[in-house]
């Protein structure tokens, strides 16, 4: 087992040149991966055995076998509770309440079949929702189109290249660079604050979706095994054994010797439902938390957009070592696109030099502090001082 996910580990590698947050990598990178894992393991025969294994009298095993997958196998809700060895052979398994109507394929109260007929689509289904919570990320990748990969030039938060000198010149290019472009980078975080949005809207459109993909049975899923931990084992009904069955029932039906039709009643054994149990279980409960976490992140979002004093205490707050009346100064020249490049810019460089940086901008966008900025032909005269040449004005 170790050698099957070492294969895997090599392909799943984490980025180190980022241009989101926490929260986006939650879902393009985390969920990406548990998903994708999560596809593999069906695919593991080699640990599981076959995914279905039935026996049956009268019909070739392989045929058998190859029924129920297509066609899927069925359990009895009025076979769930009792005792297990007395009531009921297996969870699910049992005869018929009645014997009309054995073809329903939906629940009803009378204890009617459950149709299990999803096994050969979850590798899909995993997949798809691999694929969907990776698209946000690949839509902003592309609108990004690698800014703050030129800003940064090579910039790191590990750096041991602190020094103001000698990280003047890479200082300069990205300080130039927001002063020339101040209060045109709208465009840009409403397309980010998109795209987390859709992520927002992917997950819990996955958690609909795989409702719907069970029957109804999911969204309750998580929920109902903490419910069922503390009652009796004889009267609860066990989430896992009625929506993922180890034990279930297949009828074929064939022609007999006389032209009669003779109904083939088999048992199967599901094993890689052993493992699908524990993967929705997590998934349940990963994607409230992630749910859970979106949707506050995404309030913050809202507050950062509606509240530009937000925005001054955040940069406060990722800047610790900058003067407040420094930062006052940047924020009064900046909207809020040029504040979320500046955040961005401040996850990915050492402190010092992002202290630096915020001095080089106050310099630019502040009269005041011209004389500041090297290279500067015309300084600006201190107040009440008599001018000299060459200021002075010739007649």
């Amino acid at each position: 087992m170790l050698t099957f996910f070492e294969g895997v580990g090599g392909h799943l590698k984490f980025k180190t040149g980022l241009i989101d947050n926490l929260t986006f990598r939650l879902h393009y990178q985390y969920t990406f991966a548990v998903l994708l894992i999560a596809c593999l393991l069906q695919t593991a025969q080699q640990y599981l055995g076959n995914p279905i294994d039935c026996d049956v009298d009268g019909v070739p095993g392989d045929l058998f076998n190859t029924f129920c997958w297509i066609h899927g196998t069925f359990t009895l809700p009025s076979q769930l509770t009792g005792r297990k060895g007395l009531d009921y052979p297996h969870p699910g398994i049992g005869p018929y309440p009645s014997t009309t109507d054995r073809d329903l394929v939906e629940v009803t109260p009378e204890g009617d079949e459950i149709r299990h007929a999803w096994y050969q689509w979850v590798i899909f289904i995993l997949f798809a929702q691999a694929l969907t919570c990776y698209f946000p990320h690949f839509l902003w990748k592309h609108w990004e189109g690698g800014l703050l990969k030129l800003l940064l030039q090579d910039f790191s938060a590990v750096s041991l290249e602190t020094d103001a000198e000698s990280t003047k010149g890479k200082r300069h290019v990205i300080a130039n660079y927001i002063t020339r472009n101040v209060k045109t980078h709208n465009l840009y975080v409403y397309k980010f604050i998109f795209c987390e949005f859709l992520n927002l809207v992917n997950i819990v459109g996955q958690m609909y979706l795989m409702d719907v993909f069970f029957n109804g049975h999911f969204t309750s899923y998580g929920s109902d095994i903490l419910h069922i931990s503390n009652m009796d084992a004889e009267k609860r009904v066990d989430p896992m054994a009625k929506v993922f069955p180890k034990m279930a029932k297949c009828t074929f039906h064939k022609y007999g010797p006389s032209g009669t039709i003779i109904n083939h009643d088999g048992l199967c054994i599901l094993p890689l439902n052993i493992v699908n149990e524990k993967i929705y279980v997590f998934l349940w409960f990963w994607y409230l938390i992630l749910i859970s976490w979106t949707c506050i992140f995404f309030c913050f979002r809202i507050v950062t957009i509606v509240s530009k004093y937000s925005r001054y205490l955040v940069f406060c707050g990722r800047s610790k070592s900058s003067s407040r009346h420094d930062i006052m100064t940047i924020m009064q020249n900046f909207w809020f696109g040029d504040w979320f490049i500046m955040m961005q810019l401040c996850k990915k460089m050492h402190p010092e030099v992002f202290h630096d940086l915020v001095i080089d901008l106050r310099n630019r966008l502040d009269p005041k502090h011209a004389d500041n900025i090297d290279g500067n032909p015309y300084p600006t005269l201190p107040l009440l001082e008599k001018p000299q040449a060459p200021y002075m004005e010739t007649p």
